[in-house]
């Protein structure tokens, strides 16, 4: 099973990306999708008591833990220890059960991957791209502010650099 490893930062195109495969009948792993899952479900106890009052309902509130990691390399590091074991976990199983399904091409969409050394295991980068001011463009187009761009862009590799080691770039700004 060949399987591509699928990145870009926020706005770039990358979701799109993804539904093109998954419209061709490649099965598409989105680390995010299990991130939303796990904060409703079994990360977010482990996520209360590591950052107490981040948890609302059962759920955690992304805003109260935005309040507590953002700026705080400490308190990131704690919570990526918390959530990539377990969205490793369910990367594996989608593994297993796609191996076991005969689907020779698989998608695994982790926006961090190089970032998290996930580019060593996959058989190919696929990085989507498009121009910064394209990439504000459509941020702005979500509703996220600008601060909240930069904060995300800080924590991640540069475009420049994740085109430069990707096998393959797809162009999002045609």
């Amino acid at each position: 099973m060949f399987v591509i490893g699928l990145t870009g930062s926020i706005a770039m195109g990358k979701t799109t990306t993804a539904r093109m495969f998954a419209e061709e009948g490649v099965p598409v792993h989105d680390a995010d999708a299990v991130v939303h899952k796990l904060y409703a479900g079994e990360a977010a106890g482990l996520i209360e008591a590591a950052f107490p009052g981040s948890t609302k309902n059962g759920t955690v509130d992304r805003i109260q833990l935005g309040k507590q990691v953002t700026g705080d390399p400490t308190a990131l590091r704690r919570l990526e220890e918390i959530v990539h074991p377990l969205v490793r976990n369910a990367e594996r199983k989608f593994l297993r059960d796609a191996e076991i399904a005969g689907a020779p091409i698989v998608v695994l969409d982790v926006p961090l991957l190089f970032e998290t050394g996930g580019d060593g295991r996959v058989d190919a980068t696929v990085v989507v791209s498009a121009p910064a001011e394209m990439q504000r463009e459509r941020v702005l187009e979500r509703g996220v502010s600008l601060e909240r761009l930069e904060a995300l862009l800080g924590r991640q590799m540069a475009d420049a650099e994740k085109r430069r080691r990707a096998d393959f770039v797809v162009d999002s700004a045609q």
